[in-house]
C-alpha cells in the first residue's frame, strides 16, 4: 500500500467517517486514499475552521475529531484551535502534509519544523519518518488523544512518504488502549474520610465533566456523595454566569475538590479569596504536573493530590462509605446556581432588543425544537447566552478565552447529529471570525441557525475601557453598522432576517427552522456588560 493509504486506512479502522480540511499540495495523496476508503471530506474556507469542526465534532459524539491541513500557511493557520481544543479537553487529530523527508535541509517548498510550533499545545507532536510507521503513528496518536486528561495531537506527514509504498500489505495491530491512572486504595480511603467529615463540600469538575456523555457518570457522583458537582468550561470559570449566584455559596465550602478541573485562574489558585480560609483542597487528575502545581500552590491547605482518573475514583469512593446527606447545603447550592436575578437589569432603547430578552426568546425556541443543540461564542453576549439559553448539548468558547468559532462549531455539530436543531449564539465581532463558513454549510447541506446580538461593537472591550479609561477614552472597539449580516447569509445561499423586536425573532427563528437552509438572524441588540446575579437571600432581604 501507499503510505497514504495507510493512513486513510488507520482512520478508518478507528470509525473515522468525516475529516474537515482545507485542501493543498501535500495532503493530496490523501485526499484520494478517502475516496476509496469512503471518508467525507468537509472541505472549508479556512484553515482554523476545520481544527474548530474537530473539537466541536468530540465534543458532540466523545469520538476522536480528525482535522487535515496543508503544509507551510495551512499548519499555521491552524495552530491557534489547537489551543481551544486542549483547554476543551477535546480529543483531536490534526494531520499536516508536510515538506519531502528527502529534501530536508534544502530549502524545499514549505519547509519548517511543524512540530515545534504546535508541541506546546498537543499531547504529542511528531514528524513520522518512515512509510512503514505511518498507520502505527495514527493508532498510537488517537490513543493518546482519547485518555484522561482527553486532548490534540498532531502528525506531520511528509509528501514523499505519502505517496511511496510501504513495502506491506495489511495494517499493523492496533495498540491497546491506554490505561488510566488508578487511586492507591489508601487515597480513598482518605477521600472518602473527607467528604464525610465535611459539612459543605463541592467537586468542581473540568470541560470534560461538562460533555452529555459523562453527565449520568457525574449526577450518579452527585448523588452517591451528597455534594454538588459543578463543570467549569467557561473563561470566567467560578464567575461563569452559567452558575448564577454561586459566588455566594461558594464561600462556605469547607473542602473543596478538584475533579479533572485544572488548578489554575477559572478557580482564582483556589486562594482564600475564591473559597475561604478553612477550606481544604483535594486535587484529583492524571497529570503528575498538575499535582506538582497543587503543592507548590496550596501548602497546607492541601489535603489530599491523587493521580487517577477523577470520575472513576469519585465513583470508588461513593462504594466505599455511605456519606451524611447534606440536603440543606445541597438545596443552598442549587438555589444558587439557579438563580438568575440581575442586579441591573436595564431596558433596551426602542429599536433594539436586551440581551435578555433575545435569550429568552432563544430559550422559548429550543424548548420545543427537535434535539436541540446549543453553541455559546463571544465576550459580553457569549455570557448572556451561557447564562439564559440551555441544551441537552452545549459547546462554548471554553477556558482559552478564544473567540471566534461558534460558526464552524455549529457546522459540525450540524454534520454529527443530522436530525438536531442547532442553534450558535454570537455577537456581531464574532461572527466576523469565520462567516464564510456559511458557504461551507450550504455546500455541505447542513442547515443551522446563527443569531448575532449586534451592538456595533466589540462590546467586552468597550466596557473594560468604560471601566477603566472611561467614557471619553473609547478606541477601536466600534464596528459599523452598514454590515448587513443577513444580507450576506442570502448572497452565500442560505438564509438570512434582520429583526429588532422580539416578536419579529420568534418568527425568524421558526422561519429559519422550516426553511432548511443555513441561516442568519441578525438581531439589533442594546450592548450591556455581562450579567451578574443576586442570590435568594439578598433578593428576600431587598423587599
Amino acid at each position: 500500500m501507499l503510505g497514504s493509504q495507510l493512513v486513510i486506512q488507520a482512520l478508518a479502522r478507528r470509525g473515522v467517517r468525516t475529516i474537515f480540511s482545507l485542501s493543498g499540495n501535500q495532503i493530496m495523496p490523501l485526499y484520494d486514499a478517502c475516496i476509496d476508503a469512503g471518508i467525507r471530506i468537509v472541505h472549508v474556507r479556512h484553515e482554523a475552521a476545520a481544527v474548530f469542526m474537530a473539537d466541536a465534532w468530540s465534543q458532540v459524539t466523545g469520538e476522536i475529531g480528525v482535522a487535515l491541513l496543508t503544509a507551510g500557511p495551512g499548519i499555521t493557520n491552524g495552530v491557534a484551535p489547537l489551543y481551544s481544543a486542549a483547554q476543551a479537553e477535546s480529543p483531536v487529530l490534526l494531520l499536516s502534509g508536510d515538506s519531502p523527508l528527502g529534501e530536508d535541509g534544502m530549502g524545499a517548498f514549505q519547509e519548517m519544523d511543524q512540530a515545534a510550533i504546535t508541541r506546546p499545545l498537543t499531547k504529542l507532536s511528531r514528524r513520522v519518518d518512515s512509510p512503514t510507521a505511518l498507520a502505527t503513528a495514527v493508532d498510537e496518536a488517537i490513543t493518546l488523544a482519547l485518555a484522561p486528561r482527553r486532548g490534540p495531537v498532531h502528525l506531520a506527514l511528509p509528501f514523499d512518504l505519502l505517496r511511496e509504498k510501504a513495502g506491506i500489505t495489511a495494517l499493523p495491530a492496533l495498540p491497546a488502549d491506554a490505561k488510566p491512572p488508578q487511586a492507591i486504595a489508601d487515597d480513598v480511603v482518605t477521600l472518602a474520610a473527607l467528604f464525610a467529615h465535611a459539612r459543605h463540600p463541592i467537586v468542581l469538575g473540568g470541560a470534560s465533566a461538562a460533555r452529555a456523555s459523562a453527565r449520568a457518570t457525574w449526577r450518579a457522583i452527585e448523588a452517591g456523595l451528597h455534594a454538588p458537582v459543578l463543570a467549569l468550561e467557561s473563561p470566567r470559570g467560578l464567575r461563569d454566569p452559567s452558575l448564577g449566584a454561586f459566588a455566594e455559596a461558594r464561600a462556605q465550602a469547607d473542602l473543596v475538590v478538584l475533579a479533572g478541573k485544572r488548578l489554575d485562574f477559572a478557580v482564582g489558585f483556589c486562594r482564600t479569596s475564591a473559597f475561604g480560609a478553612d477550606a481544604r483542597i483535594v486535587v484529583l487528575d492524571p497529570d503528575p504536573a498538575m499535582l506538582d502545581r497543587a503543592a507548590r500552590l496550596l501548602g497546607n491547605r492541601l489535603a489530599l493530590a491523587c493521580r487517577c482518573e477523577p470520575a472513576d475514583t469519585l465513583m470508588r469512593v461513593v462504594r466505599t462509605r455511605e456519606m451524611p446527606t447534606r440536603d440543606d447545603w445541597l438545596a443552598q447550592v442549587f438555589a444558587a446556581v439557579a438563580s438568575r436575578t440581575l442586579e441591573a437589569a436595564p431596558d433596551a432603547p426602542p429599536g433594539k432588543l436586551a440581551p435578555r430578552a433575545l435569550c429568552d426568546a432563544v430559550q422559548r425556541f429550543l424548548a420545543t425544537a427537535r434535539d436541540p443543540i446549543l453553541v455559546c461564542d463571544g465576550g459580553e453576549f457569549g455570557q448572556w447566552a451561557q447564562a439564559f439559553c440551555s441544551a441537552p448539548v452545549r459547546i462554548v468558547n471554553g477556558t482559552s478565552g478564544a473567540i471566534g468559532g461558534g460558526i464552524c462549531y455549529a457546522l459540525a455539530a450540524k454534520i454529527a447529529r443530522p436530525g438536531a436543531t442547532v442553534v450558535a449564539l454570537m455577537g456581531d465581532g464574532t461572527s466576523g471570525f469565520h462567516f464564510m463558513e456559511l458557504h461551507t454549510a450550504v455546500r455541505e447541506s447542513a442547515p443551522f441557525i446563527a443569531v448575532i446580538g449586534n451592538d456595533l461593537r466589540w462590546n467586552a472591550e468597550h466596557m473594560i475601557q468604560v471601566r477603566t479609561y472611561g467614557v471619553d477614552r473609547l478606541i477601536g472597539c466600534g464596528l459599523a453598522p452598514s454590515a448587513r449580516y443577513h444580507d450576506a447569509a442570502r448572497a452565500l445561499g442560505g438564509f438570512g432576517a434582520a429583526v429588532s423586536r422580539v416578536d419579529e425573532l420568534d418568527g425568524a427563528l421558526h422561519a429559519a427552522a422550516a426553511i432548511g437552509l443555513p441561516a442568519c438572524i441578525n438581531v439589533a441588540l442594546d450592548g450591556q456588560p455581562a450579567p451578574a446575579f443576586v442570590g435568594a437571600a439578598k433578593v428576600t432581604a431587598s423587599h
